[in-house]
């Protein structure tokens, strides 16, 4: 899988925290008029993504190269993140929108840092465990005496912790390693299982031949069904700027409709974007991936109350979060476009 830079707590968010009150936004946009039409000036605006660019961003490409946010006024940086990952730049002002995910942006609201999520951009969760189909894992009663490789975050190991104690098992039987190679690397070498989004990873062990098992954390607990990843902005943008954010998502989620609609020509958009990326691999993700999008929900990027709530009381319950928020400050859907 791609690694998730916004998924380093203790470093980002903190940094967040004391940057938050003395950083204000870009001034080189300041006097610009959101939603400007033909021949008015465009408000410069930055879109930070979590990681390396990938089928998750395929909307914001489609949105800045087909003209979407030029139509509604808006002149779109897309960059990568920051060593301190995506979260502290979008609370800073140093970018006004970004990429970042549901358990990211609830534990930075127990610590105080104003980000919101404004969009889900995938209605389920794609993500899970993944093992090659030689390593015999089918249920987390299988953990048991494996290798896990993961990133150090604590949500991982209180996740592998519930799924275990559900099927019986014991967690001290499995030993947590940090590893920083990618899935087949790693699998390969030193780790029996990680966990992977099957629409990038997963697709991608379909098209090497590589038969893996997939344990898909949404299949084990509803909790579990949360956002990730998710668009997000700062307090203070919502505060002052409203009508940037509203131009920003109404271009966005026509970027995304696009991708749903039409994925063989989104692909070929990001790739044209990112022409480092493997080709056949973007092209068999944004096939994998567009219906799942907006799966059944109303319209793309609807987030529900309790699907916040309940992963914030999973959280809490399971010893990864220092408190309880008030989720519905933690999300809106009052900018996506009816």
């Amino acid at each position: 899988m791609w690694k998730r830079s916004s998924k380093r707590w203790g470093v980002t968010v903190l940094a967040a925290a004391l940057c938050v009150a003395g950083c204000g936004g870009n001034e080189a946009q300041e006097g610009n008029n959101a939603g400007a039409g033909a021949g008015e000036e465009t408000t410069k605006i930055r879109v930070v993504l979590d990681w390396t660019p990938n089928t998750n961003h395929t909307g914001l490409y489609v949105a800045r190269d087909m003209g979407f946010y030029e139509q509604h006024g808006l002149e779109v940086e897309i960059i990568s993140p920051p060593e301190t990952g995506a979260d502290q730049l979008i609370a800073s002002g140093g970018a006004e929108f970004g990429v970042s995910y549901q358990e990211a942006i609830t534990q930075a609201r127990v610590q105080e840092v104003p980000i919101v999520s404004i969009a889900a951009v995938i209605q389920h969760n794609t993500s899970g465990f993944a093992a090659p189909v030689d390593k015999q894992i089918q249920s987390p009663a299988d953990f048991e005496g494996r290798r896990y490789g993961g990133w150090g975050n604590p949500v991982e190991e209180a996740v592998i912790t519930s799924l275990m104690q559900e099927a019986g098992a014991d967690v001290s039987q499995v030993e947590f390693v940090n590893s920083s190679a990618d899935f087949f690397t790693a699998t390969a070498q030193d780790i029996d299982f990680a966990w992977i989004y099957y629409a990038w990873t997963g697709v991608e062990a379909e098209l090497r031949g590589e038969a893996i098992d997939m344990l898909y954390v949404k299949d084990y607990s509803d909790a579990l069904d949360y956002y990730t990843p998710v668009l997000a902005t700062s307090e203070r943008m919502i505060e002052e700027r409203p009508e940037l954010v509203r131009s920003f998502m109404a271009a966005t989620a026509e970027g995304y409709r696009y991708a749903i609609e039409q994925p063989e020509a989104a692909a070929e958009l990001l790739i044209a974007a990112e022409p480092d990326l493997n080709e056949e691999l973007v092209r068999a993700s944004q096939t994998w991936l567009s219906p799942r999008y907006q799966d059944d929900a109303a319209r793309w990027g609807e987030q529900k109350s309790e699907v916040w709530l309940n992963y914030m009381e999973w959280m809490a319950d399971h010893g990864v979060l220092e408190g309880r928020i008030d989720t519905e400050q933690a999300y809106t859907n009052a900018f996506l476009p009816e």
